[in-house]
């Protein structure tokens, strides 16, 4: 049970994903500490992990939505 082999590098699993996705979508892209910390004891994962994945996933949303991938400023 010592190994990480069982688990994928590279993240959560589909079922982790669709709590975080299900999270992002319909309750908050910007979640605080608190909520970050509901959402990973949900998910079963880290508030580390779940932290990241948000901070992936809103630099891929805003993207998408043609916004700067981080938010530096207004006039940027």
């Amino acid at each position: 049970a010592g190994t990480m082999s069982a688990e994928p590098a590279n993240g959560p699993t589909a079922d982790q994903v669709e709590i975080l996705e299900y999270n992002f979508n319909k309750v908050n892209k910007h979640p605080d500490a608190t909520t970050l910390c509901l959402i990973a004891a949900e998910a079963g994962l880290s508030e580390e992990e779940t932290q990241k994945w948000f901070k992936q996933r809103l630099a891929q949303w805003r993207r998408s939505e043609g916004l700067p991938s981080e938010c530096r400023s207004v006039t940027d």
